[in-house]
């Protein structure tokens, strides 16, 4: 299918931006996509045009604010987030913790909605962000339980980057650890994604039974144990029920 080259490097510019480059300068953009520096003006002054992109006082470049208006709109778009959203609060006032609504984008948990915790001394995660599935209790759980063939296509040229000492490393031991997901119901990080932090997920089903999304509860290390987690696993579990029976999932 062919392409438009231009529309293809403007869409290339707005992927440059994420959490380590918030802002740019046309020289860093032109390097990074081996474009003329006349060619990369052009496309950032149509995006500033349209404000997907605005320009500072010193030169440099950020996302503009369109793009939070078309975010906003896909987010409203997610009736699950507006069923899940009581229940995740109730238990983050009982946990102290916070909670997450994940869904899967390709081979990357996306957080959709979050509720921070009292307790919360976690502040990484944010709605919007990807999280991979090898090394992330959500995307455990997201992994394990879609489709088979779908399942194999996305590991197919899956990469298993390291993010901690603890983080699953291969294939046979990511697929050994979707099996034991599959027979409990529930995933966890033990520090694979994160030094110090560790989650537990659960599944939430739709009316048709299919996976619609995972929750979690993200924990330190240091402050909460292994009981207690185990004691905010099996509250998790019960507020997935309750979210999945929302969506209209009978069991």
């Amino acid at each position: 299918m062919p392409i438009i080259q231009s529309l293809d490097r403007a869409l290339n510019i707005l992927d440059l931006f994420d959490e380590n480059h918030r802002e740019l300068k046309i020289t860093e953009i032109s390097a990074r996509l081996g474009l003329h520096k006349s060619t990369v003006h052009s496309l950032l002054k149509t995006l500033q045009l349209h404000r997907y992109i605005e320009q500072d006082e010193h030169g440099q470049y950020r996302l503009g604010m369109r793009l939070l208006e078309k975010g906003q709109l896909l987010l409203q778009g997610f009736d699950i987030r507006e069923i899940a959203n009581g229940p995740l609060r109730e238990l983050s006032a009982e946990t102290g913790q916070s909670v997450h609504l994940v869904i899967r984008d390709g081979a990357q948990g996306v957080y959709i909605d979050k509720v921070e915790g009292t307790r919360a001394a976690i502040r990484y995660s944010r709605i919007g962000r990807r999280v991979p599935l090898h090394s992330s209790a959500v995307g455990k759980i997201l992994a394990a339980f879609m489709p088979e063939a779908e399942l194999e296509r996305v590991l197919e040229d899956y990469e298993y980057s390291k993010h901690t000492p603890h983080t699953i490393g291969s294939g046979p031991a990511f697929r050994e650890e979707l099996r034991i997901v599959r027979e409990t119901g529930v995933a966890y990080d033990r520090e694979e994604n994160e030094p110090g932090v560790r989650c537990a997920a659960a599944p939430v089903y739709d009316h048709a039974g299919h996976l619609a999304a995972a929750i979690s509860i993200s924990t330190m290390a240091a402050t909460v144990g292994d009981e207690e987690l185990a004691s905010f696993a099996r509250r998790l579990s019960a507020t997935a029920e309750r979210i999945s029976s929302g969506l209209g999932y009978r069991g």
